[in-house]
């Protein structure tokens, strides 16, 4: 957890991890620091956790799962878009029904990806929301 950034992470898109399954965490972690323009600069399992760690590092982007403890992921968007407005929120989770994504759009978050669907589509929205990000488009990515 830091609030500097070192001359490799300038121009990288610095995300922060939040779930509360290790495993997943772990998985995450692994796919995206092989990317050239992405690093992870923290991680999270729980809402409350997520909330306190946004506020301590330079960040882009949260990857949160929906279903989190202690304050989930859609609860957790709106106040972190509000305590840390150059950040955006993006939702995975397992439950990729119309309605969760309804919720996830209503509360903030820039954009939601399903956990089950191919890797290539949460790397690609996270490229889209940093991008949209850097222009200030305010659009937010919602299939």
């Amino acid at each position: 957890m830091r609030n500097e950034l070192t001359a490799d992470e300038v121009g990288m898109i610095r995300l922060v991890l939040v779930d509360d399954q290790p495993s997943v965490r772990q998985g995450l972690r692994m796919r995206l620091t092989v990317e050239p323009d992405m690093t992870v600069i923290g991680e999270a399992s729980n809402g409350l956790s997520a909330m306190t760690l946004v506020q301590q590092v330079a960040l882009d982007i949260v990857v949160m799962d929906v279903e989190v403890p202690e304050m989930d992921g859609i609860a957790a968007a709106p106040a972190m878009r509000d305590s840390t407005p150059q950040s955006a929120v993006v939702m995975l989770s397992i439950h990729d029904y119309a309605s969760t994504r309804a919720r996830a759009h209503a509360e903030g978050a820039a954009a939601f990806v399903n956990k089950s669907g191919a890797i290539e589509v949460l790397l690609a929205t996270i490229r889209q929301v940093a991008e949209h990000r850097k222009t200030e488009t305010g659009t937010r990515l919602f299939a």
